[in-house]
């Protein structure tokens, strides 16, 4: 007799209230057949507070055995087991262990379905005050400061709103980097304690916030940061030399008619000054 595949419940859970957890939530907890952990002993704490008892195995899966546990997890569900997989806060596979079983799931034929819960990710980019119609969430940045850099600077020109995950004894290095790869006007949102009794939204330019966090910051942080602003349209040599000369000619001094078309431009001071004195010793008129 061929038994028909069980069922992968990917269940999200609260962020830091227990009070926003799903209702859904405690009926797939107390009917799985196995239950699928990042931390047992916090999953403890939470079935403790929706009173109520799993009635199926509990096992543990995080990512220092999601490899080998994934196999195990994905025969069972093959011999019609419904699967619930609980992580710590938040959604599963959204920077915690998940990704790696809903794809042998679905390589498998297997149904996966969701309990649909509190997102940090979602909850700090409503708060954050920054605009929501376009984003991209980047999770956790590289912890080595080289590379962190790097992987902001790729993103430098991202026109929509970032989201970061942030451990709190890194955020002022985050920040700091930050300040540099996007500039330290760029506006951000720092999300701290989400939910939580001490709950904090920090906003402002992301060089002000670098300098706050350095005196310490506790708790979980997400980190919401404006996109990039449109670039201006890009001019050749002979077109800033031109601005400069017309600006000259208005009545401006070379040095303020620098700056100004340097602002229009959205190019350095030094690239229009740099323009404007190899005209000059072409002999080009000004």
């Amino acid at each position: 007799m061929t038994v028909a595949p069980g069922t992968l419940v990917l269940a999200g859970t609260p962020i830091g209230d227990i009070a926003d957890a799903p209702p859904r939530l405690a009926e797939e907890l107390a009917g799985a057949d196995v239950v699928a952990a990042e931390d047992t002993r916090r999953l403890r704490r939470l079935t403790q507070g929706l009173g109520v008892q799993p009635k199926g195995r509990v096992v543990s899966y995080f990512e220092g055995n999601e490899a080998a546990r994934t196999p195990e997890l994905v025969e069972a569900l093959l011999g019609g087991a419904r699967v619930l997989l609980v992580t710590d806060a938040g959604m599963p596979s959204v920077s915690d262990p998940g990704y790696r079983l809903v794809a042998a799931a679905v390589e498998r034929d297997i149904k996966v379905t969701a309990v649909p819960g509190p997102s940090a990710v979602l909850t700090a980019l409503a708060l954050s005050g920054l605009p929501v119609d376009r984003f991209c969430f980047e999770g956790f940045l590289p912890r080595k400061a080289g590379e962190r850099l790097s992987r902001l600077r790729e993103v430098a020109d991202e026109r929509r709103t970032l989201v970061y995950f942030e451990a709190p004894h890194r955020l002022d290095d985050t920040l700091a980097a930050m300040a540099e790869a996007f500039g330290a006007e760029r506006r951000a949102a720092v999300c701290r304690e989400l939910t939580k009794t001490y709950e904090e939204i920090k906003r402002g330019p992301v060089g002000e916030l670098a300098a706050w966090a350095a005196e310490g910051v506790r708790g979980e942080i997400t980190v919401v940061v404006e996109g990039a602003p449109e670039k201006a349209e890009e001019l050749d040599a002979e077109e800033l030399v031109r601005r400069v000369r017309v600006r000259e000619e208005a009545g401006e001094r070379r040095k303020e008619a620098i700056a100004a078309v340097a602002v229009e431009a959205g190019v350095p001071k030094r690239e229009v000054f740099d323009a404007v004195v190899a005209a000059k010793t072409a002999q080009k008129p000004l």
